[in-house]
């Protein structure tokens, strides 16, 4: 929605298992919200703590709204929920409909789909390593696709 709790997050998660395999090079991440709430805010300070005690900084990113040429730019965009997956595929092009995805649906034989909203229940540190697995998923994926190449 916002930019500033689950995007992050996933966006610091994922760029932790770049760094651990050593391919951030390959790769262009960034992280967005579906609404305009915090743009420019840096990530909430109880999602930074979750995401220090695993060794990610988010301090440096700053929170802002997907824009039209997300869609044309980047390769994949994952959706924390349904709500910002149908957000997304209503002001998605049709040709980049298949770009979109949500993130939990890179977890094999995972049957929750959603990452919960920890802005009011506080659950930060569940929420990272929910958005960590996924991340390490999401990775094997891409690199297991690069390699069959």
């Amino acid at each position: 929605m916002g930019n500033i709790c689950r995007s992050p997050t996933a966006e610091g998660a994922f760029r932790l298992q770049l760094e651990k395999h050593n391919v951030v090079h390959l790769f262009e991440v960034d992280s967005a919200g579906t609404h305009a709430y915090h743009i420019g805010e840096a990530p909430d300070p109880r999602a930074q703590s979750a995401a220090k005690k695993q060794g990610v900084d988010l301090s440096s990113q700053r929170a802002r709204q997907v824009c039209q040429s997300d869609f044309d730019y980047y390769d994949y965009i994952f959706a924390m929920d349904g709500n910002n997956l149908a957000t997304l595929q209503a002001s998605c092009p049709s040709k980049h409909q298949h770009k979109l995805a949500l993130m939990l649906d890179n977890l094999p034989n995972n049957s929750e789909k959603h990452v919960p909203d920890p802005y009011f229940d506080g659950s930060f540190d569940a929420v990272f390593h929910s958005l960590s697995a996924a991340a390490t998923a999401l990775l094997q994926k891409l690199i297991i696709t690069q390699q069959t190449r």
